[in-house]
């Protein structure tokens, strides 16, 4: 068997990670809002929708498959590698006599499954010869999953504890407070935890909800100017339209990340602050994706309607994307403290 290091082993686990990600969100992101919309004039699109959801709930999957591709392991081991990262995640429930989809599950526990699998194959290799295709799926998709859904509640209780933690910062003053959570946001959106799935947890609503989107908006483009001349243009439109978490393993990677996206969303949510930002508590876990923050924003604003576009522009799209570049700019021209190579996505 041929020797490989752990930072070799959690590179090809990221690189895996990185790809399922977008192959599997991209098309929900791009085209779940539009969709919805869409679906009030004909059915045809509630179907539409339908589909691009379902492919979001085969993550756990692809990322699974991807990274045994990593591995360059055949089309047997690639799968068992697939399903035992669906069994681990948690997107799945069972419940009584049936299994119940969930969402796309925990993703941390994906990649720690997925290894899992992925060592065990590398150990067992073709000990088992003509056994194989009856033993292998079960000592290693089996164990793999067995172990996964063992972990499954500890794991999660990060989320949890992430989740008091955030939730604490609304007892301080407002500002304060504001840019607080989209600090903490700005990071969870390029992490393993689902912005989505956090604040829906956390059930934030009003200035709180709105920090947590503006949080998620200052990241999102600090990742696109981060992204824009180290990659093609696939990797920040992408970001664009919503794949922020294809950049995951660079951040897990490279934490001095967070740096410029804890500084462009104070910056951002500073600004926001004074404009009394809110958005929904189902929009608050969304970005510039769909344009759900955007739009939910617009609700709550009585400057009217023109004004309420000029403000949304401003402070949504401009004043991010200004800080962002300026940002981006001080940390890697002037002070240094990172290489734009940090932000070449891994695949």
């Amino acid at each position: 068997m041929k020797k490989i290091s752990a930072k070799e082993f959690m590179n090809k686990v990221l690189a895996g990670v990185a790809m399922g990600i977008v192959v599997g969100l991209i098309p929900n992101a791009i085209l779940g809002e539009l969709f919805k919309y869409l679906s009030q004039y004909h059915d045809i699109f509630s179907t539409l929708n339908s589909v691009v959801v379902g492919i979001q709930f085969t993550v756990p999957v692809l990322v699974g498959v991807l990274i045994a591709m990593e591995f360059n392991m055949n089309p047997l081991q690639t799968v068992i590698v697939g399903t035992a990262s669906f069994v681990g995640s948690g997107a799945a429930s069972f419940l009584e006599d049936r299994w119940v989809l969930t969402g796309i599950g925990d993703l941390i526990n994906t990649m720690i499954t997925a290894s899992i699998a992925v060592l065990l194959i590398l150990v067992i290799q073709d000990k088992l010869k003509s056994l194989t295709i009856i033993l292998l799926p079960i000592l290693a998709g089996g164990t793999a999953g067995f172990i996964g859904i063992l972990l499954l509640p500890y794991v999660q209780l990060l989320t949890t504890g992430l989740g008091h933690l955030i939730n604490s910062f609304t007892n301080f003053q407002p500002i304060v407070m504001y840019v607080l959570i989209a600090a903490a946001f700005a990071i969870i959106v390029v992490s393993p935890i689902s912005t989505v799935g956090l604040s829906m947890a956390i059930g934030f609503t009003g200035l709180a909800a709105g920090a947590a989107n503006i949080g998620i908006i200052a990241g999102t483009w600090l990742l696109i100017v981060g992204a824009f001349r180290v990659n093609n243009s696939g990797v920040p439109i992408a970001v664009f339209l919503g794949a922020m978490k294809m950049l995951m393993p660079n951040l897990l990677k490279h934490p001095i990340m967070m740096v410029p996206l804890v500084l462009t969303s104070v910056v951002t949510s500073v600004i926001a602050s004074f404009f009394k930002i809110e958005v929904t508590t189902e929009a608050a876990g969304f970005g510039l994706a769909g344009m759900v923050g955007p739009l939910s924003a617009m609700k709550f604003m009585d400057y009217g309607m023109t004004m309420n576009l000029v403000f949304i522009f401003l402070i949504f799209f401009v004043i991010p994307l200004v800080t962002a570049i300026i940002v981006h700019h001080l940390c890697t021209k002037v002070f240094k403290i990172y290489d734009p190579k940090i932000f070449i996505f891994l695949s």
